[in-house]
């Protein structure tokens, strides 16, 4: 009879702790409908993710990175730090910027290319604004 109680008295320890376990107040899971736009943006963003990644690979962007002191392995960390809507921007504004070139440039062939036009037409005679052109 002894023997019976203490294996019954282990037993009810176990039972009760395990009762108490069961009975502590847990949070559910939560289900929810996802929206179609976050879906979308959340493709968006991984396209737009893997886009830039791809031009943070080309060796002619690394090498410019590392002449203005930055590590690329450090720029990458940072492109893969940043939020979904601050990638797709920094996507868009990627696609829109031109291909090489400066404002300066460009200001400085308009200015040549008018330059030149002037030049044409007072050689021609239609004009007469350049003093050393010579008639």
């Amino acid at each position: 009879m002894y023997s019976i109680r203490k294996k019954a008295k282990a037993i009810s320890i176990f039972l009760a702790f395990s009762l108490l376990l069961i009975s502590v107040p847990h949070r559910p899971a939560l289900a929810a409908i996802i929206p179609t736009e976050t879906l979308i943006d959340m493709a968006r963003a991984q396209e737009a993710r893997d886009h830039v990644n791809s031009i943070l690979a080309r060796e002619d962007v690394k090498a410019a990175f590392t002449a203005q002191g930055i590590n690329p392995l450090e720029a990458k960390e940072r492109v893969d730090a940043l939020s979904n809507a601050e990638i797709i921007n920094l996507a868009d504004q990627i696609d829109q910027l031109p291909a090489g070139g400066s404002t300066l440039e460009t200001v400085l062939i308009v200015a040549l290319i008018v330059f030149l036009v002037l030049l044409f037409t007072d050689l021609m005679g239609w004009t007469d604004i350049f003093p050393f052109v010579k008639k």
